[in-house]
């Protein structure tokens, strides 16, 4: 069953470009993985630090493997030098029966 990864990250002012380069590499790097489906980005209207990165995969252990990698591991430790706490993460299955 498919599901839904989110993922919520308040950015330190002025980091806004940078954020935008790491999410791009993390969802080219994503593209390559068994069961991605896609992603999208989502800025706060009411604070525009607050972005939430909103993925689908074929199923959760497919996104687990994914954020277990080396090359993802790099990314998110370039994103804790512009996040200001650590991101929060929540995952969903589609539909209300498995």
């Amino acid at each position: 069953m498919a599901v839904k990864i989110l993922i919520k990250r308040i950015l330190k002012e002025g980091t806004l470009k940078r954020a935008s380069e790491l999410l791009i590499r993390a969802r080219s790097a994503a593209m390559e993985e068994p069961g991605y489906i896609s992603s999208e980005t989502l800025r706060g209207c009411d604070n525009p630090n607050e972005i939430v990165v909103i993925s689908m995969w074929e199923r959760k252990i497919d996104w687990e493997n994914f954020r277990e990698k080396p090359a993802r591991r790099e990314i998110l430790d370039e994103f804790a030098e512009i996040l200001e706490s650590p991101p929060m993460y929540a995952s969903y299955n589609l539909g209300l029966y498995s």
